[in-house]
């Protein structure tokens, strides 16, 4: 079912390329970064400020730390921010280039083990990959769990931790897996959702183009919600793959959703300006900032960081 939805802004900024939202439940705040621009931004919806801080380095994800602060993936490493603005504190490298590779999508599962996917920007080989990174007992125990991709996106966890999924943005796939949240392991891979590729000579003009997909969120009843990059769209599939719910959006390049509010029931929207044309930019002005709309189910919290 395809829907115009009534998408408000958050506040009057943009962004170069805004992902990784998530909404802090005890401080009622949306943080997401801007990845180009080198910073993490932070939200009070109720006193309609933001916050910005700026990083060393890209920052592809960022999640709450139970303990108070963040965990935060940059290029060089990931780090540890006990409070906003603090001390970034390097819990670990991971086992890639940092010339052609960086961080990007990633979150939180829900024993508190950081997931990390990485880019390769070159898009010249398959060297994108899936790290869980666990401190839990220590200093941090490093495993890959998933790689042979271009873009790590849309990673996002069943309701009962069981499914794993994962997007390969450039080759217009999402990956799934059974999940054994206890063993931290994966088994029985299956493609889940091939979407159409991208169509020679596509401009933003031709709607046929249904986009690729980025950053996802799972509601409550185990659906899959993706961005889906220069499709205009926010996509709803069920558990099964049928697709529930197709959201217009009011940016060319929705970048990634998060459940928010009091009730989970508030759809935050990242999105992107960087790298985009000039009449595109002139169609869609609001592009790079973030949005926000009412829906029907809520989305699982967020999980933190345990260490």
């Amino acid at each position: 079912m395809n829907s115009a939805t009534p998408w408000q802004k958050l506040g009057p900024d943009t962004y170069d390329l805004g992902e990784s939202p998530f909404w802090h439940p005890q401080e009622q705040a949306l943080y997401w970064v801007d990845i180009p621009g080198k910073k993490l931004l932070r939200s009070s919806v109720a006193l309609g400020t933001v916050e910005a801080w700026d990083m060393p380095s890209e920052p592809g994800c960022i999640a709450p730390a139970a303990r108070g602060g963040l965990v935060i993936a940059l290029r060089h490493g990931v780090f540890r921010a006990r409070q906003w603005g603090g001390m970034l504190e390097l819990i670990t490298t991971l086992p890639y280039d940092p010339a052609t590779v960086r961080a990007n999508d990633g979150k939180c599962d829900a024993l508190g083990r950081f997931w990390v996917g990485t880019i390769d920007e070159p898009k010249a080989r398959r060297a994108a990959e899936l790290f869980s990174i666990d401190c839990r007992a220590g200093p941090a125990v490093v495993q890959r769990q998933a790689g042979d991709a271009l873009t790590a996106n849309g990673l996002a966890w069943s309701p009962e931790g069981r499914t794993l999924y994962w997007a390969d943005t450039p080759n217009h796939v999402l990956h799934a897996w059974d999940c054994d949240p206890a063993a931290n392991a994966l088994s029985a891979h299956r493609l889940h959702l091939q979407f159409a590729p991208k169509p020679a000579g596509w401009t933003f003009a031709d709607r046929t183009y249904q986009g690729r997909p980025d950053g996802a969120a799972v509601d409550v009843n185990g659906n899959y919600w993706v961005s889906m990059f220069e499709g205009r769209r926010v996509c709803c599939f069920a558990p099964d793959g049928r697709l529930l719910r197709t959201l217009e959006t009011p940016a060319q390049c929705p970048t990634m959703p998060c459940f928010g509010g009091e009730d989970r029931k508030t759809l935050y929207l990242t999105t992107a300006r960087h790298g985009r044309s000039a009449p595109e930019l002139a169609q869609f002005p609001d592009s790079g900032a973030v949005f926000f709309t009412r829906v029907e189910v809520a989305g699982l919290p967020v999980n933190f960081f345990a260490d």
